[in-house]
């Protein structure tokens, strides 16, 4: 264990390291312009109803009648300085329960909608639904997504970081909510009620951010009610009008959910002759200690149902990242996630109880006895967030028994901005000083960080700041990572600038750093072009250029594009890129994985190529991404091609074919190769409630093929029966490696 002296002793270097953090935060703040702006946000007002409001698409409620209107919406897409040629009406009103919302959606053209499936949880501009964005804090940071197709296919999610990007937005979030829709002559209606246990918020607030927003496919325009410019998401908080209360929402009961699950499965791994048969139990508890604050509980988590990754070909020297799917993580996750940069995170939940398969690469389970997380808001400033998580030992992975602590506090500043502080430590219990399983890795490490995030209120000036460092029993120096990022954005204009070091010794066991000893620059310049055209929306032109060095070997890595972007009005999009590289290796890699031939450490290579990318017009029951990326590689070539296809039958059926073919070509003495990943796909939505998944993939890195079939029943909201079959198989022979069969059964009861 990290004894609390070792702590002590570096207090002193910590503390001057962060008052050089501040230096940079208080320079990188003075050196952005502060834009003084009007506030001109529509406002709506929404009165407390006494009518009994019945959820069945039919507003037929009096209130109806006499509620506050939201209508006269501009237009997003294809263009963002006119009104929308599609019109749409909402309302709102509520009660000491519920938020209702009303929408009437209105169609001049005829034709059948768009609908990916009628699975919960679509997203996508080129569909028809209506979506409704909510900032209960007005703090323009955090929020809540609600969408609705015209088939009463729901959507849901959290919105982070003021919803700055498109990753801002995670659908991976679930609570219950209800809704109902009617298809008529004049277009369609929904009727929505979003329990007030469902949302966390300030008690006693006037006013919340709100946006409505809309998405035609007969128009092919996306429409918003609070103007939101065209170069920023269409979810971002920033752009949000304000729904004004008659009366402060109502204070929220007792808001305890009991999630149980029961689970029995079956598995037999066939190499060896071992087989399992289990039954488990287990569950969540929900409760609302304020309405903002909120404390998750779980014992014995199974995540069986969880769908599989989608397999990526690895032809990097460095680890690859997968997104957390499981639904425990997700709530409040950019408090804990939201630290450093991409390839710098101090925290990543999947380092929690899961792991790859090397044989398969595959998901394994190193299993959770349980876990707690106090998550949420304190007044209108601040977030906290404390984690713990207890995986027990797994003998047959050779796996100890962890415990994970995560603690984050995040404090407001300025009108969007905030600065946040993080704990993180992974203790093991095997009575061993150090693992048997990474002889690198002492029985704890701990890590503390400082962010800074920039978030101008007009939305043009986006920027991080962050200093990290980590401590474990090995006596390494230089465990320090910190950087600086600045963004600027406008609707002709954009550029940023990244600089970041990462020291040798800096070690974030439960994080995301897929390499360390390096620093690295990363400026990008670009411009918008529209012309007056009837089928081009805007060309995109841009230059960046990643350079990569350490003090050992000077310059590693250097990666310059010049990049073509066009967008089509049918939402098509062409991309053309030239590509500059330059590598140098500092341990022994050969890309096509052959171990008995390497590359050696210090060999470089200049590599130039192109890469270009279409992807066509996705309102079409078929359509398709495909991406070329052509050139020189290390001592010889690479030719790739990689994408989808897809196919839709109305709302019912979807099949899809992902695929990324290699060809690696190599001189003098290294064997070239073919690296093929595919992975078809078939969605069958027989209603809104019951779904059929089937996801194959032939991984030749991993020499694996993998079948995954889902079937799901969803008998009452966010409850659910999972019937989930997974089969491993060599290609070659289809000789089975291993196979599962799991029966799980989840139910959400609300005290």
């Amino acid at each position: 264990m990290l004894h609390n002296s070792k702590v002590f002793i570096h207090l002193s270097s910590i503390v001057f390291c962060f008052m050089k953090f501040f230096l940079i935060v208080v320079l990188l703040v003075l050196s952005i312009p502060v834009f003084s702006q009007i506030d001109v946000r529509r406002q709506n007002k929404t009165t407390k109803t006494e009518d009994n409001i019945v959820v069945n698409g039919i507003l037929d409620e009096p209130i109806w009648l006499f509620a506050d209107s939201a209508v006269d919406f501009t237009q997003h897409f294809p263009f963002d300085s006119s009104f929308s040629k599609s019109k749409s009406m909402v309302r709102t009103t509520y009660d000491q329960n519920y938020f209702y919302v009303s929408i009437v959606v209105i169609d001049s053209l005829k034709g059948d909608y768009v609908s990916t499936s009628l699975r919960r949880d679509f997203r996508g501009s080129n569909i028809d639904a209506f979506a409704i964005i909510i900032d209960p804090f007005l703090d323009q940071t955090n929020g809540f997504y609600f969408a609705i197709n015209p088939y009463n296919v729901q959507s849901e999610g959290l919105i982070a970081n003021g919803g700055a990007t498109s990753l801002d937005l995670d659908l991976s979030w679930d609570n219950k909510w209800y809704s109902s829709t009617r298809i008529n002559d004049y277009g369609w209606i929904a009727e929505i009620a979003i329990p007030f246990k469902t949302l966390r918020f300030k008690e006693g607030i006037p006013s919340w951010g709100i946006n409505f927003c809309r998405f035609d496919t007969k128009y092919n325009e996306r429409s918003v009610w609070n103007r939101v410019p065209q170069q920023f998401e269409i979810f971002n908080l920033a752009f949000t009008g304000r729904l004004n209360w008659n009366q402060p929402p109502p204070k929220v009961g007792a808001n305890v959910v009991l999630i149980p699950y029961s689970a029995v499965g079956t598995s037999k791994n066939f190499i060896d002759n071992s087989g399992r048969d289990e039954l488990a139990v287990g569950g969540d508890v929900k409760i609302g200690v304020t309405q903002s604050l909120n404390l998750d509980l779980t014992v014995n988590p199974d995540f069986s149902q969880v769908e599989v990754d989608v397999q990526q070909t690895n032809l990097d020297r460095f680890e690859l990242f997968f997104p957390e799917r499981r639904q425990f993580f997700l709530e409040n996750a950019d408090l804990f996630s939201g630290f450093g940069f991409a390839n710098a995170a101090p925290f990543f939940s999947r380092r929690i109880g899961v792991g790859i398969d090397s044989k398969t690469g595959q998901n394994i389970q190193n299993r959770i006895v349980g876990g707690a997380r106090l998550s949420g808001k304190i007044g209108s400033n601040w977030r906290v967030g404390v984690m713990n998580m207890y995986t027990d030992q797994n003998e047959e992975k050779n796996l100890p028994a962890y415990n994970y602590a995560v603690a984050a506090v995040q404090r407001k500043v300025f009108r969007r901005s905030n600065v946040s502080a993080i704990y993180v430590g992974k203790n093991n219990f095997d009575g061993q000083p150090v693992d048997v399983t990474d002889t690198t890795d002492g029985s704890s490490n701990q890590l503390i960080g400082l962010d800074y995030n920039l978030a101008s209120a007009d939305g043009k000036w986006t920027g991080k700041a962050y200093y990290h460092n980590s401590f474990n029993e090995t006596d390494a120096k230089g465990k320090l990572s910190h950087g600086v990022m600045l963004n600027y954005n406008t609707l002709k204009y954009f550029g940023s600038w990244t600089h970041q070091i990462i020291e040798n010794g800096f070690d974030a066991k439960v994080g995301f750093v897929p390499r360390t000893d390096f620093n690295r620059v990363n400026p990008v310049i670009g411009f918008n072009y529209f012309p007056k055209s009837k089928r081009i929306i805007r060309h995109q032109f841009s230059m960046s250029n990643n350079v990569t060095w350490n003090k050992t070997r000077n310059i590693t890595d250097y990666n310059f594009a010049a990049n073509w972007g066009i967008l089509f009005r049918n939402t098509a999009r062409f991309n053309f890129s030239l590509l500059s590289n330059y590598v140098q290796l500092f341990s022994p890699f050969n890309p096509t994985g052959d171990s008995s031939n390497l590359f050696q450490s210090g060999d470089s290579f200049s590599q130039t190529g192109f890469l270009t990318s279409f992807q066509s017009n996705q309102r079409q029951p078929f359509n398709f991404l495909v991406q070329i990326i052509s050139g020189q590689y290390y001592n010889g070539s690479l030719r790739q091609i990689s994408g989808n296809f897809n196919y839709r039958y109305r709302q019912y059926a979807t099949i899809a074919l992902n695929y990324n073919i290699n060809r690696i070509i190599l001189t003098r003495d290294f064997k070239s190769a073919d690296l093929f990943l595919v992975g078809p796909r078939i969605d069958i939505t027989f209603s809104n409630k019951f779904f059929w998944t089937t996801f194959l993939q032939y991984n030749s890195q991993f020499d694996n093929f993998n079948i995954n079939s889902r079937l799901q029943w969803r008998f009452r909201p966010v409850s659910d029966f999972f019937l989930v079959y997974t089969d491993n198989y060599f290609p070659e022979t289809f000789k089975v490696k291993n196979r599962a069969i799991v029966f799980k059964f989840t139910y959400w009861l609300n005290l």
